[in-house]
């Protein structure tokens, strides 16, 4: 079974978590999904940022990628957040890593 997952930058959470906590009107859950994506799109983001990072050739499973599902994110977006998008993201955490002498 291929597994997509959502993704989210931390900072979008922590900033979403200071304006639901600063706006009187929030309530309920938000949906903090920049983007669903298959990790095989994660490694492809990093082979153009980091190409020297040893990645994996191909993903263990080699089942064929279904179509991508939508998550709705308006209520998010009305509680005043600006999604970072996921390459920005994956750039961030790879620099963040690579400062910190990970990889």
């Amino acid at each position: 079974m291929v597994k997509f997952n959502c993704f989210h930058g931390r900072k979008d959470v922590a900033l979403a978590h200071i304006l639901a906590f600063e706006n009187p009107s929030a309530k309920g859950r938000y949906l903090m999904v920049e983007s669903v994506a298959h990790y095989s799109e994660i490694v492809k983001i990093l082979r153009e940022l980091c190409p020297t990072m040893k990645l994996p050739e191909k993903c263990a499973d080699d089942t064929p990628i279904p179509p991508k599902y939508q998550v709705n994110i308006e209520k998010a977006k009305q509680l005043g957040v600006e999604f970072t998008p996921l390459a920005e993201s994956v750039k961030e955490t790879a620099e963040s890593l690579k400062e910190k002498k990970f990889y």
